[in-house]
């Protein structure tokens, strides 16, 4: 599959927590910008031969939610006009709730989206507050409502896990109050402090105190089992869905398979050889002028040898619970994963299994991937 994504930078408040690129305070400027995408996805696609078309394209950001329904449409138009979109395309578009209201969920609809993945974050007003979200309990609840009155039948909720103060059992209501509205996905991320963000200087400080790593890895024990006893696979390191339900976006990304990305702090994957990786630059003024130069934003990031492909091939299949299919890596290097990474497997060997002719990681070592995943890196 070919995926496409693209990056809407803009927020109506950068959250304290964020280190993606985004930008507060400049909605004037999201016309302009969408008219930049489209000139550089016809710019990209006047030097490609014999494309693929888009199995998935996903709006993430940022606060894509603040993009009016004709501007989507507008996108979605252009991307069809190039490449194409195959039957039965995935087209996810995340959403902060405050930002939502019927109309606009039926104008998405209309305009192709049929994935909708909403940054709830917690269903705790004082985390609410804390995490610096602008919505409240009352618009989580209308704009889930709303979605599924708009037509949409495949939605994923946010949360976030190791919160300042959080308890077992705030999580545990947490995860209660969500599978309340039937979701089709589940994202759950681990509350990390990154270089640069308002937390990482408050925590500097001394004013932000996060649970244990104890606390925090039995919150994402308790969530395995709670989820998974409610019909939802473990299905990613973060994620849970019913089953037919994995976001397959992100499974393209997990897959190594090719993603073209557009928009200011966009990264693209190539198929070319072992791979590329190509970015554009996370300066929406440099993005937008190069463009009005008649130049690509985007630069070349990495050319992948063999060894490094055949890595990361492995590495981020691990993130999965289907893993690494050992005849697929074949295929694809012609050698077995364990001519290739002998002493690496041997140091994994209580973390790894093999089954059915894939190798997976422990669910348990899922806690641990980040430090594990270092003997390929």
């Amino acid at each position: 599959m070919t995926g496409l994504y693209l990056h809407i930078p803009f927020c109506l408040r950068k959250c304290p927590y964020c280190d993606f690129f985004s930008l507060a305070g400049h909605s004037d400027r999201i016309s302009e910008y969408v008219k930049c995408l489209v000139a550089h996805m016809e710019l990209f696609r006047s030097s490609q031969q014999d494309p693929e078309p888009f199995a998935t394209v996903f709006f993430g950001g940022g606060t894509p939610s603040l993009l009016e329904p004709a501007e989507v449409e507008e996108i979605l138009r252009c991307a069809d006009h190039l490449w194409g979109l195959t039957e039965g395309v995935e087209i996810s578009l995340e959403a902060n709730p405050g930002t939502l209201n019927l109309a606009k969920l039926e104008g998405y609809w209309a305009a192709g989206v049929n994935r909708l993945s909403l940054g709830v974050q917690s269903f705790h007003p004082h985390f609410i507050e804390t995490l610096g979200r602008l919505h409240t309990l009352a618009d989580v609840e209308n704009s889930l409502s709303w979605a599924r009155q708009a037509g949409y039948r495949n939605i994923g909720i946010d949360l976030i896990f190791g919160l300042p103060g959080q308890t077992r059992e705030d999580w545990r209501r947490d995860l209660e109050r969500a599978l309340a509205f039937g979701p089709e996905h589940l994202s759950l991320y681990g509350l990390t402090v990154e270089e640069g963000t308002d937390f990482a200087c408050l925590q500097s400080q001394g004013k932000l105190i996060l649970p244990g790593e104890e606390a925090c890895a039995d919150m994402y024990q308790d969530a395995h089992v709670f989820l998974r006893a409610h019909g939802y696979c473990h299905y990613e390191i973060s994620n849970y869905a019913r089953p037919g339900f994995q976001c397959r976006h992100n499974l393209i990304y997990w897959r190594r398979q090719p993603c073209l990305g557009f928009g200011a702090g966009a990264h693209s994957f190539l198929a070319r050889s072992w791979g590329e990786r190509w970015a554009s630059p996370p300066d929406l003024g440099q993005y937008v002028h190069s463009l009005e130069q008649g130049v690509d934003p985007a630069s070349q990031l990495e050319i992948f040898s063999r060894q490094k492909a055949m890595a990361e091939t492995f590495y981020l299949g691990l993130r999965t619970s289907v893993g690494v299919c050992e005849a697929d890596f074949v295929r694809l290097y012609g050698a077995k994963v364990r001519e290739v990474f002998p002493g690496a497997l041997e140091r994994l060997a209580d973390n790894l299994v093999f089954e059915e002719g894939c190798w997976r990681m422990t669910y348990e070592s899922w806690l641990l991937y980040d430090f594990l995943i270092r003997e390929f890196l």
